[in-house]
C-alpha cells in the first residue's frame, strides 16, 4: 500500500539512513543477471562504495580495480570457484580477477574501496572465511555485546569489517565520535540509533552511512538479539 510519502529514510550532512521502501535497483557495469542496490558511494563524499548485489540464476559481478569485500546474505555465491553459503565472506585484493557469480538466486553485501598502500608493507592476499567460526570478543567487557573481526588486525588492510551482536537491552557504552567513517547493514533485530542530533528506529535490512566524526550510538530493543555488519576505514 502506498504510504503517501512517508519513510524512515533520511539524508543528512553527516549520515544517511536507507530503508527498504526507498531502495532503487540498478545494473552496475559488467553485471550479468544481477542488480545492485547502491547504499553509499563517493557521490555523498564516502571513501568507499557499498551495495547489496541481488543475483538471478547465472548472475555475476563485473570486474573492479578496487579491493572488494563480499558477505553472503542469502543463497550461495561462488568466489574464484569456491561456494560460499550465508555468513561466509571473501576479501579480494585490488586487481584480483577472481570471478564472483551465483548459479541460482542469491544476495550478498559488497564493499569496494581503492587500496591505499603503506610504504614497506605488502598488500594483503585473497581471504575466504566463515563469520560463524570467527571468535567473538566482548566490547569493553560487556558479554551482552559481542564483536567478530572478519579481517585480520594487520596494517596491510586499510579497512576493517566486523559484525556486532547485541543482546536485548545492550547498548554502546558511550556516544562515539571518531575519524573513521562507517557503512552499516542491519542483519537481524533492531533498536535505536543516534546519528548526529537525530534518533532513528532501525531494523533488519536498514543501511546506515556515518561520516567521520558523526556522533553515533546504538541500543538494542525487542526480544531477540540485534546484529549488524559494519565497515570502517582503518590503519591509514
Amino acid at each position: 500500500m502506498h504510504r503517501l510519502g512517508h519513510t524512515r529514510s533520511s539524508y543528512q550532512a553527516d549520515h544517511l539512513l536507507l530503508t527498504a521502501d526507498t531502495f532503487v535497483r540498478t545494473r552496475l557495469p559488467g553485471m550479468e543477471n544481477a542488480m545492485a542496490i547502491v547504499h553509499v558511494s563517493p557521490a555523498v563524499g564516502a571513501g568507499f562504495t557499498q551495495y547489496t548485489a541481488e543475483f538471478e540464476a547465472a548472475g555475476k559481478l563485473g570486474p573492479t580495480a578496487a579491493q572488494r569485500f563480499l558477505f553472503v546474505l542469502e543463497g550461495e555465491v561462488e568466489v574464484a570457484g569456491r561456494a560460499l553459503a550465508p555468513d561466509h565472506y571473501a576479501y579480494l585484493p585490488a586487481g584480483c580477477d577472481a570471478a564472483v557469480a551465483a548459479r541460482r538466486r542469491a544476495r550478498a553485501e559488497v564493499i569496494e574501496k581503492p587500496y591505499r598502500a603503506l610504504e614497506g608493507v605488502n598488500p594483503p592476499a585473497m581471504l575466504v572465511a566463515n563469520e560463524r567460526v570467527v571468535p567473538s570478543q566482548p566490547l569493553t567487557d560487556d558479554g551482552d555485546l559481542q564483536v567478530r573481526l572478519l579481517l585480520p588486525d594487520d596494517p596491510a588492510f586499510d579497512f576493517a569489517v566486523n559484525t556486532m551482536t547485541y543482546q536485548p537491552g545492550a547498548a554502546l557504552p558511550m556516544v562515539e565520535m571518531h575519524v573513521m567513517e562507517h557503512g552499516l547493514l542491519m542483519l537481524a533485530g533492531g533498536g535505536i540509533y543516534r546519528l548526529g542530533e537525530r534518533w532513528y528506529p532501525v531494523t533488519a535490512g536498514d543501511f546506515i552511512w556515518m561520516a567521520p566524526f558523526c556522533p553515533q550510538w546504538f541500543g538494542a530493543l525487542g526480544k531477540s538479539p540485534a546484529k549488524y555488519l559494519v565497515y570502517k576505514d582503518w590503519n591509514r
